[in-house]
């Protein structure tokens, strides 16, 4: 099969730019004539929208290729309808000029085979009144005009007369009908020109980051600003590249041409540029690290205030604590089962049961009956309340299934309403929960009034003992409900110990403890034992639980007895 000859010369300029291209001790003297270059003037250009219509340009006129995933008509018109929307055709008519003289440059310099390096040298010297970003847009922009105009063409060569005119002035190939033989070509030209794209999102992402919490003298903005340069250079030299592969396809007429090599240096710079990207990824991560943490900074502030001023309602409070945004349904109902607004819960007192995802059962046992005895008689006083669970989850572990399984068994357990899904939860909240009001692995029921006013920090020890009685729940109810009860141990006979009554009258000492550990219990009140009976004293040990029901209560005294439960 025949092939055309690539003159000796071309082929050693080639590999000088192969040279130059990778080599490490010129790169510092090639970014210095860029910099120098670099004189922007102020102006501020919104190059998202264009970058956007630029994308669209070059994922249609990639060739169809089998083997080569083509992106969708539907993607490719909601990105063009993204960047109309985005007052594109503004921004345009200031552009417009200058993408035309830029395409214009690099049709002529790539056309003639020039110096890869000083053809790019010159295009940063047209650009040097804009910022870096402005600068790697607008040059792929240039290269979408000539790139997208050669594909229509190529494309439409077929079956449109006009096309199919163009194409025999411009003496183009059948590439439809050679689409193999140029294969490795524009894969190459395909996986660069993706590399081009990644970089230069990448450079505009950048320039995007929120000033309020990064500033151009925060550490990992500086060395971000320090590589954005670099990257630019060989995102508009592989610009230079691809024109000139493209360039290269015209006037070959019916010519078979040898591919390997342009293929080759194509894929080079394909695999700089990814490795530039790479390092501005990594980059652009620790810059968002650094914008998170002062989120999570501001976010934690805004919350202590909040709960420092007085609300119309607790609707405040409470988007702020589980979700602040209107576009979902936050809560689950735990009685229907299905997901509601956070506004059922506006002007109630609302009970926070705040646990982490190893809650035992047992532990939801005493307020699932005093949930249940409350919507029973849903007129009371004492049930004019809600409870929401809000889950606490260890965020620096990844969220797994098992983790998953384990929320939603719980959350089926719970006739109360629930956050939907932990993640729900912003950090700076579970800070609040932690610092606030010491959370510790222990669950807690802060109480929360009509008004979002925590009236008390952790009623979890109320509702064991005295269950809907205890409401409103606050600290004085607290106090008040101690008050009545003016020290009755004898409440514990009905319950825990019959010789109560005796105890009290005969004057005895009585030591109340409690745990769930037999053997530290035995150790405990042997101690205590000869602890009173050295000091002369009449003590009776009586053991209450952890918090437990009464029936387990008795099996474990009988072990402490030595009886068997």
């Amino acid at each position: 099969m025949a092939q055309a000859i690539v003159p000796a010369a071309k082929m050693q300029r080639n590999r000088g730019d192969r040279n130059v291209m990778f080599s490490s001790s010129d790169d510092a003297a090639m970014m210095k004539q860029i910099q120098a270059t670099h004189a922007p003037d102020g102006r501020e250009v919104d190059v998202k929208p264009l970058l956007q219509i630029v994308e669209g340009i070059l994922r249609r006129a990639a060739p169809t290729i089998p083997g080569i995933v083509q992106t969708t008509q539907a993607q490719l018109d909601a990105m063009d309808d993204n960047a109309l929307q985005s007052g594109f055709n503004d921004m345009l008519e200031l552009l417009a000029y200058t993408i035309s003289k830029i395409s214009c440059e690099i049709s002529c310099k790539c056309s003639g085979g020039g110096d890869a390096h000083a053809t790019t040298l010159s295009l940063f010297h047209t650009l040097s009144s804009y910022s870096w970003d402005g600068k790697v847009v607008i040059a792929l922009a240039a290269f979408a005009v000539n790139y997208g105009e050669f594909w229509l063409v190529a494309q439409l060569y077929p079956t449109n007369p006009l096309a199919k005119s163009v194409a025999i002035l411009k003496q183009l190939p059948d590439i439809l009908e050679r689409a193999d033989t140029l294969k490795p070509k524009f894969e190459a030209l395909k996986t660069l020109i993706k590399a081009m794209m990644d970089v230069t999102k990448c450079v505009v992402e950048f320039k995007e980051l929120p000033s309020q919490y990064i500033t151009p003298d925060t550490p990992e903005m500086l060395i971000a600003t320090a590589h954005i340069p670099t990257a630019v250079y060989w995102t508009i030299r592989s610009i230079v590249a691809c024109a000139s592969q493209i360039m290269g396809l015209i006037g070959m007429g019916h010519e078979f041409i040898a591919t390997t090599t342009e293929a080759w240096e194509l894929s080079s710079l394909a695999h700089k540029v990814n490795n530039i990207h790479s390092h501005l990824v990594n980059q652009l991560n620790l810059c968002y690290k650094h914008i998170e943490e002062k989120r999570h900074v501001e976010a934690y502030q805004t919350l202590v205030r909040l709960f420092e001023v007085p609300h119309i309602d607790n609707m405040k409070i409470l988007k702020a604590l589980i979700y602040a945004k209107e576009d979902l349904l936050p809560l689950f109902d735990g009685s229907t089962k299905k997901r509601v607004p956070i506004d059922i819960l506006r002007r109630k007192n609302v009970l926070l049961f705040i646990s982490d995802l190893d809650l035992s059962h047992e532990e939801l046992s005493i307020l699932d009956q005093m949930y249940q005895e409350s919507r029973q008689q849903p007129t009371r006083a004492e049930s004019q309340y809600e409870v929401v669970w809000l889950p606490v989850v260890d965020r620096s572990t990844p969220w797994s299934e098992s983790k998953q399984k384990q929320f939603e068994s719980l959350q089926l357990l719970m006739l109360w309403y629930s956050v939907y899904d932990p993640s729900l939860v912003d950090p700076a909240v579970i800070r609040y929960i932690k610092e606030v009001w010491r959370f510790n692995k222990k669950p807690l029921l802060v109480v929360l009034d009509p008004q979002g006013r925590v009236v008390n920090p952790n009623a979890i020890h109320m509702m064991w003992i005295w269950g809907s009685l205890a409401y409103p729940f606050t600290s004085l109810r607290e106090e008040a409900l101690w008050k009545e009860e003016t020290w009755r141990i004898e409440l514990l006979a009905d319950t825990i110990e019959p010789l109560i009554f005796n105890w009290i009258s005969e004057g005895k000492h009585i030591c109340l403890y409690g745990g769930e550990d037999i053997g530290w219990i035995r150790k405990f009140t042997t101690t205590a034992k000869a602890v009173a009976q050295a000091a002369n004293i009449t003590l009776e040990m009586l053991y209450v639980g952890k918090s437990n029901p009464r029936e387990k209560v008795r099996k474990n005294t009988a072990t402490i007895l030595g009886g068997e439960p």
